[in-house]
């Protein structure tokens, strides 16, 4: 209420969404303004969504009204958002680029009375470069907002929690503080290794059971699960989308009530599993990490995971899906593949967890692409910029501020200028040819989509849109694939549309296979 920027730590369902929340909401109505007042950010559409309904809950009783936009959300529904802005406003950073950059959105209007920021499991921000991305548009919302933008961070597992504090506020000198319970040591037992008790970072003391089992393969895996906690809710976590399609297949032979959660399923299909998980008692939901950050699965039973987490806060996060009934215990079971190394990552892993270690959140160093592509959404917000101007607003971020010091960012600013994705005219920066020819399609909306996945194949049976497939999986040494997998069951190719990037597909008999390419998570040193 004072003003100050905050990361508040907690266990994950600790509480820190009311806690944020909350005292904002009092201070709305303290001192009341116009419009758009706080922005409520999340890393994945999926939380919003869960988020949401939770949130205008608590707006609906104080009078305010909370909105939703994201990359799902309709034409209409945004337009309304434009049309009368709610108090609070849930989305990501790439929406909150999309109408930044969108020439229908009066801005300065739009964000002129902008208080409060809450970003939500703000280390997934921190490691990666959808950080830097945010830090940037918060500084350009800064520039448009009358007054300074307080920043508030939310995090269930973090190493290092004033660096990351440190890293949030961006260009702020304001005062800030860490704040984080004073809680016990968490006791670790375990049914097929006993861990010491030892403090785990942010952790309260609940109960819990940690087994670890060598299967060999995902077959093996799914006979393990089928015949395990029967009756119970039960959320397994893999590694890759090819693992869980895989996984769920394999359930489904054994008569298991399955779902899958991926980032590559449609919207509709992901939402179906999501809700039917949620209301669902004897059940399986495959999922990737889509699963890991905060929502809320309903009432579940156990987490089970396949091979080791990367990260031991990963763990913590999955960890945390299990526990939240009174007397109920966090558990995790993990079914490790191959020929045991994984069984022995699992092992270090979960040695680290013991020792009470969790990974400092380290964003990426020299992000110079990302100063261009800030540079160019900022002139296209703008139509116009000053060669000097976007060095008082986005320059103002510490990062990039060294840039302008070394005199990496004349560097880029000519490149971009030589190359013709700007135009410097008697020192005032506008879009040039090549930045029309490259972005200018559909309003500029692919500069957003800079974090997104490479572009696949979308699969449709009949009028119904299934997901995407990589390239990868129409294609062998011999020539197409007949079959794949997506969402847990497979279809039969009947038509590719290479130009288009579009797969006809029916229901198949026979199992089919899908892979995805990605660049994956490295092991820290630890």
């Amino acid at each position: 209420m004072a003003g100050e920027h905050v990361l508040a730590l907690a266990p994950t369902a600790g509480g820190k969404t009311e806690a944020a929340i909350f005292p904002v909401l009092s201070q709305i109505l303290a001192e009341p303004r116009r419009g758009l007042s706080t922005l409520y950010l999340c890393p994945l559409r999926a939380l919003l969504n869960n988020l949401h309904p939770r949130l205008e809950t608590y707006g609906a009783f104080c009078g305010l009204s909370v909105g939703l936009r994201h990359g799902d959300t309709s034409s209409a529904a945004r337009r309304a958002l434009i049309d009368a802005p709610p108090e609070v406003l849930l989305t990501t950073p790439e929406s909150l680029e999309s109408m930044l950059i969108s020439t229908k959105t009066d801005h300065r209007r739009l964000f002129a009375n902008l208080r409060t920021v809450i970003v939500d499991e703000v280390h997934a921000f921190g490691g990666d470069d959808r950080g830097w991305h945010l830090l940037g548009v918060l500084e350009r919302l800064g520039d448009l907002a009358v007054a300074p933008l307080q920043r508030i961070g939310l995090s269930a597992t973090v190493g290092d929690p004033d660096a990351l504090l440190n890293w949030l506020v961006g260009s702020s000198d304001a005062p800030r503080r860490v704040i984080a319970p004073d809680v016990p040591a968490s006791g670790a037992t375990s049914s097929s290794a006993v861990l010491p008790e030892v403090a785990v970072p942010t952790e309260v003391a609940v109960p819990t059971e940690v087994t670890v089992d060598h299967v060999g393969h995902l077959p093996n895996a799914a006979v393990v699960i089928s015949k395990l906690h029967a009756g119970e809710k039960r959320l397994v976590f893999c590694d890759s989308r090819s693992s869980v399609e895989q996984l769920a297949a394999e359930l489904r032979k054994r008569d298991v009530t399955t779902y899958v959660s991926h980032a590559s399923l449609a919207f509709d299909e992901r939402r179906r599993a999501e809700q039917a998980f949620a209301e669902g008692r004897d059940c399986v939901i495959v999922a990737t990490s889509t699963l890991e950050l905060g929502l809320d699965v309903g009432d579940l039973d156990r987490v089970i995971q396949i091979n080791s987490t990367i990260t031991v806060a990963s763990f913590l996060q999955r960890l945390g899906r299990t526990g939240r009934r009174p007397g109920s215990v966090r558990n995790m079971l993990f079914l490790t593949t191959g020929d045991g190394h994984l069984l022995v990552r699992t092992a270090a892993m979960l040695h680290l967890w013991a020792q009470g270690y969790v990974e400092p959140v380290t964003p990426p160093p020299l992000p110079l692409h990302l100063l261009a592509h800030q540079l160019l959404a900022y002139v296209i917000q703008e139509g116009r910029v000053g060669r000097s101007l976007w060095q008082r607003v986005i320059g103002r971020l510490p990062v990039y501020a060294e840039a302008i010091a070394s005199g990496d960012a004349a560097v880029i600013v000519d490149f971009l200028v030589d190359s013709g994705m700007l135009v410097d005219d008697a020192g005032m920066l506008s879009i040039g040819p090549e930045g029309e020819h490259s972005y200018g399609f559909r309003h500029f909306i692919d500069l957003t989509g800079s974090f997104t996945s490479p572009p696949g194949f979308v699969a449709r049976h009949g009028k119904d849109e299934l997901g995407v497939l990589d390239a990868a999986s129409l294609l062998t040494n011999e020539g197409y694939y007949e079959t794949v997998l997506l969402g847990g069951r497979s279809w039969k190719i009947n038509y590719i549309d290479w130009n288009r990037q579009a797969v006809w597909v029916e229901p198949a008999t026979t199992q089919g296979r899908s892979r995805w390419y990605g660049s994956g998570q490295a092991l820290s040193a630890e």
